[in-house]
């Protein structure tokens, strides 16, 4: 895992961004196509921002899959990351993308987890853009993480901390609104991806980036997985690296 820490949000996000589509630049070079993964979240205001306004990238091309959804929500809720990515990022871009692979977890979730499961299967993803959760989770894969499972999709339970960051984050009114469950891309499926561009911002993410970082590679830290990827970028900003060895981060 590369780490590289920076003075605000905003120069994490542009160097996330910049690296995130030299890689793209670099698949499509070779390929025609890419195929990517994108995250939602305060954690990925500044990085998608910045990803829409990188050039030399051939949108058409570009075949997109996000990490989870909550199960139950309406599109038209203002938690719901379809919304957040159509928002904020799909509309944002300069021209159409090849395909974008939204999660509807509304009526039946196993189905869906099958259908966008098959979905993901025949598309090998080269560049996953992701965060790290307050209590360390990887998507919405909450601690104790199950690093084995070969489903890229799951529905999963979230745990009190999951639930309380998304109503601390002003995503819901209530801690009692936020859903008890999610669909979830796996963290097996993740860690498929060629490249990892993950970016975590704010010091109540501190303690999650130390033990992802620095500690033991467990399921009680589900990012902590990221350790053992041949090509993950962290790019965390002062707040965030505050717990880490000085050392240790460049």
């Amino acid at each position: 895992m590369n780490c590289q820490r920076f003075g605000s949000k905003k120069e994490m996000g542009l160097a996330a961004a910049r690296d995130g589509a030299e890689k793209m630049r670099k698949v499509q070079g070779e390929r025609g196509e890419v195929n990517i993964i994108v995250a939602t979240g305060a954690s990925q205001f500044e990085m998608l921002a910045a990803l829409i306004q990188q050039e030399g990238i051939d949108w058409t091309q570009v075949t997109i899959f996000h990490l989870d959804e909550y199960v139950g929500l309406s599109i038209e809720h203002p938690a719901s990351f379809r919304k957040y990515l159509k928002e904020r990022f799909e509309d944002q871009l300069p021209s159409p993308v090849r395909a974008f692979h939204y999660i509807n977890a509304e009526d039946d979730p196993i189905a869906e987890c099958d259908r966008v499961g098959a979905l993901i299967a025949e598309t090998p993803i080269d560049v996953a853009f992701v965060g790290i959760g307050e209590n360390g989770h990887l998507a919405f894969n909450d601690p104790p993480a199950d690093f084995e499972i070969e489903n890229p999709y799951l529905v999963v339970n979230l745990d009190e901390d999951c639930r309380q960051q998304q109503f601390g984050e002003g995503w819901f009114a209530s801690l009692e609104a936020v859903p008890e469950k999610a669909i979830s891309m796996s963290v097996r499926q993740i860690m498929k991806s060629g490249s990892i561009i993950c970016t975590v911002p704010d010091e109540r993410k501190a303690e999650a980036v130390r033990n992802s970082v620095e500690g033991e590679v467990l399921p009680s830290v589900p990012a902590s997985i990221l350790q053992r990827h041949g090509d993950c970028g962290l790019y965390i900003d002062e707040p965030a690296a505050s717990l880490l060895d000085k050392g240790g981060v460049s």
